[in-house]
């Protein structure tokens, strides 16, 4: 009799168990597919809200800058922190091949990792009209009215166009592809839709760095002028 209780509770309690494993793994999974970082499960407001939202961000990117004459190509790494903490390293061209510069929200360091000297400059303004920055995007796509979201050879889309006011820089576009779950280029144009500026990303991480990471560096000085 002793048994067939102790049989009784034990059964009990196993059931109680896969209950509570059920009811959690079973959260887990929707919490995961409605937040996770797989686009392809997203409609495509999601994925525009998911963009907006970004808060920080590291890239590996490819830059084609079109000037009248040339066009000029660079391999950069970028690391931000919202609001406004920026780094940017320069892999190439060779001839200015680790050049890097770090904005900590009121400072702005500017150097030559080769020869080990850098120049600070105290007070500076942040500049959020950088055309090679995904932040600067995403602050013209926040606060414009003309902007688009569409479908274009199996990507998304995000397109803002910018003021009539300035005379260059005519729209810039964003494209994301859900099958790849990544940010693929942003491609700045002028009114005739020309590219003048094409940023590939090679590879980027969303929200995965703080700010601590990106001014986190170490450089013995030689050299250090204050302005």
């Amino acid at each position: 009799m002793k048994n067939k209780k102790l049989i009784i509770i034990l059964t009990l309690i196993i059931v109680i168990v896969l209950i509570i494993l059920i009811n959690f793994f079973y959260k887990n999974a929707n919490k995961n597919l409605k937040f996770g970082n797989n686009l392809s499960n997203k409609t495509n407001q999601e994925i525009e809200e998911y963009i907006l939202n970004i808060s920080s961000y590291e890239a590996d990117i490819e830059v084609e800058i079109e000037g009248n004459k040339n066009t000029t190509r660079y391999k950069l790494k970028q690391s931000y922190v919202s609001p406004n903490i920026e780094k940017q390293i320069v892999e190439e061209p060779s001839n200015i091949q680790g050049l890097q510069t770090i904005y900590d929200g009121s400072k702005l360091t500017v150097t030559n990792t080769k020869l080990n000297l850098s120049t600070v400059y105290e007070n500076y303004p942040y500049i959020t009209d950088n055309y090679l920055w995904l932040n600067s995007f995403i602050e013209d796509y926040k606060n414009s009215q003309n902007r688009k979201l569409y479908e274009e050879n199996g990507q998304l889309v995000m397109e803002v166009t910018l003021e009539a006011d300035n005379p260059y820089i005519s729209s810039k576009k964003l494209f994301i592809n859900k099958n790849e779950n990544k940010i693929t280029k942003l491609v700045v144009q002028d009114k005739n839709q020309k590219n003048l500026v094409y940023i590939l990303y090679n590879e980027i991480k969303i929200n995965s760095l703080k700010k601590e990471e990106v001014l986190a560096f170490k450089l013995k000085e030689v050299s250090a002028k204050q302005y």
